[in-house]
């Protein structure tokens, strides 16, 4: 086995983190309240966890805020989520410019209205300058449905005759993805209690640490986040290999 780097192993926190934002309809549910009252305490906490990213040297965060299973949820449930998007967007705009939050969103977005959509590019254009955290939000994201919308692309790129079959290893579909400006997540995190990874990010994930915790996202405070953070730099990542 190649040995691994201390680079690699030692100390460091993680460079990128990714969050299974999870349990907002259960934590509006125990309050007698509807789902999307959760929702929206959810979409709250976003704010803290990207302000205390610089501080724990999180360059880059990735939020899971709309699986393409979603559109399962009732009606009411999913028109609630997309009004909620476009009103996060319009209303946080200006502020995650002014902060240096660079954002950016992955995910199919033929299958959303075109207001939300025009109100993404808007956002994107915005902050593209930004350097300070790379804030990423997953909308109406599956990692399958990514790999096989990679996979298409890379396929028309063969037949077009721009790339040879021989030449395609495992580093050529990153290429493809939704993510390819950015990092592997080195952690990613699940609230709420359950345990699986429901889609997310799952050709970039392949070497992150996970944190599956109890909290259910809107409780998810920047102290937690602290200690899942610090715990990570005590983690030894191989990567398949040994230490020197």
């Amino acid at each position: 086995m190649t040995d691994v780097t201390s680079e690699q192993t030692a100390g460091a926190g993680p460079r990128h983190v990714a969050i299974i934002m999870d349990g907002n309809g259960r934590w509006a549910q125990s309050r007698g309240r509807p789902r999307l009252f959760g929702h929206h305490a959810g979409a709250k906490r976003v704010r803290e966890i990207v302000e205390a990213c610089p501080d724990l040297g999180v360059k880059y965060l990735t939020i899971f805020a709309f699986s393409t299973e979603n559109w399962k949820r009732t009606q009411v449930e999913v028109a609630g989520l997309m009004g909620l998007f476009r009103r996060y967007i319009a209303k946080e705009a200006r502020a995650l410019k002014d902060e240096g939050v660079r954002v950016r969103f992955i995910g199919d977005r033929v299958r959303l209205d075109d207001k939300l959509v025009a109100l993404m590019d808007e956002l994107e254009l915005l902050t593209s300058d930004n350097e300070r955290v790379h804030l990423t939000i997953a909308l109406n994201y599956g990692g399958r449905d990514e790999v096989s919308r990679a996979t298409k692309r890379l396929a028309q790129d063969v037949a077009a005759g721009r790339l040879k079959p021989e030449d395609v290893d495992e580093e050529t579909l990153p290429k493809y993805l939704d993510t390819c400006v950015l990092p592997d997540p080195d952690l990613v995190v699940r609230t709420s209690g359950e345990a699986r990874i429901s889609n997310f990010l799952l050709w970039q994930s392949a070497y992150a640490e996970y944190e599956f915790i109890d909290t259910l996202w809107p409780d998810f405070s920047s102290e937690i986040f602290a200690g899942l953070v610090h715990n990570y730099g005590r983690r030894e990542r191989r990567f398949g290999g040994v230490l020197a």
